[in-house]
């Protein structure tokens, strides 16, 4: 197979490099078994970072991540840094590289393993069997919209405020790429905005309208963020793909998250036009249980499978990882976050071996 790739590994605060160790490791395991190819090159970034070069981003990591094909994160963040000035935050870090990397397509898939079923908090028979994706816009919105800021007024009392702001083709092209996902899946899509009260949701209706006549064989639905937060608890499975907006995307997945029953279970990937993309578990830096042996590292192990199918165009060595991955669980190994009480649990090291071992099989 051997095609040669560059993969910038990412590692963060907390628990991320323990999870990226495991994820590196089904790469070095590719590469011997598969003939692979990919060189993985590492750099800090994050709160790490800031410690060693007084920026949570230093220019070496950004280059790194500008040449590489893609990038392997793990989590930043913590409370050793809360107190630094919001522009050398570990979290900077983040939206730094999503917006010069122009990675504007989150793409957060939420699916339940059969053996994880008793993890949910819900009931099996609402959540047995789901499979949605959430494709979140990443780099416009409230999170990046200007003014911003907290000023001081006249009777010296503070404002705090932020813009949400969207251009006509950032609305476009994230509506292109969840109709083009659709396209692959359920043929389904819903959009989910608060177009009966902000007009920039107003602008998001219409322009996802306007894109889905391109996609006739698409059903495009359309519902409120307070209504879809419900339904994503209430009935999950009614949905196949949801495309939204920066902030909004960043609440649905989360919450979808507990649907699978343990965010330390699902991956992301933010992608560029030309596919080349970020991949990071959806889940924090966990600062209370770092160096403790105890993350869940599978999904930052999915995440890989992600890369592999989005820039590698490995289809079939992405389908081998997360085949490894359901074999692990069925053989009864568990994190503590996703173990009941009569499961076996292991460390995070351990659920590495028991990937890698499936996947030698």
């Amino acid at each position: 197979m051997s095609k040669q790739g560059l993969v910038a590994i990412l590692p963060g605060d907390g628990i991320g490099p323990e999870v990226v160790a495991q994820a590196v490791r089904v790469i070095e395991s590719l590469n011997q078994q598969a003939g692979l190819g990919l060189v993985c090159e590492a750099a800090p970034v994050g709160g790490a970072a800031y410690d060693l070069h007084g920026h949570p981003l230093p220019p070496a990591t950004l280059e790194l991540a500008r040449r590489a094909d893609a990038i392997l994160l793990g989590a930043v963040g913590g409370p050793a840094w809360e107190a630094l000035p919001r522009e050398h935050r570990p979290e900077r870090a983040l939206l730094s590289l999503r917006s010069e990397l122009n990675l504007f397509a989150n793409l957060r898939p939420a699916i339940l393993f059969p053996e994880l079923v008793g993890a949910s908090t819900l009931k099996p028979e609402v959540v047995s069997g789901l499979n949605l994706m959430i494709v979140r816009e990443l780099t416009g919105g409230i999170y990046f919209g200007q003014p911003r800021g907290i000023r001081i007024e006249a009777d010296g009392t503070r404002t705090g405020f932020n813009t949400m702001v969207y251009h006509e083709s950032e609305i476009r092209r994230i509506a292109e790429s969840a109709f083009q996902i659709a396209r692959l899946r359920d043929r389904r899509l819903c959009s989910v905005e608060k177009a009966n009260v902000l007009e920039v949701s107003e602008l998001w209706r219409e322009i996802v309208i306007e894109v889905g006549r391109q996609y006739p064989d698409v059903q495009l639905s359309h519902m409120y963020i307070d209504n879809a937060s419900m339904q994503l608890i209430k009935a999950p499975k009614q949905f196949d793909v949801i495309v939204t907006s920066n902030l909004f995307g960043d609440i649905l997945s989360d919450a979808a998250s507990m649907l699978t029953g343990s965010i330390g279970m699902l991956p992301s990937a933010s992608l560029d036009a030309a596919g080349k993309g970020m991949y990071e578990p959806v889940h924090g830096s966990a600062p209370d249980i770092a160096g403790g042996d105890m993350a869940n590292p599978l999904a930052t192990i999915l995440s890989v499978a992600m890369m592999l199918r989005s820039t590698f165009g490995q289809g079939g060595l992405a389908d081998r990882v997360e085949q490894a991955v359901r074999m692990a669980l069925a053989e009864g190994y568990r994190t503590r976050d996703i173990a009941g009480s009569q499961d076996r649990v292991v460390g995070t090291a351990a659920m590495g071996d028991a990937v890698l071992a499936a996947l030698a099989r």
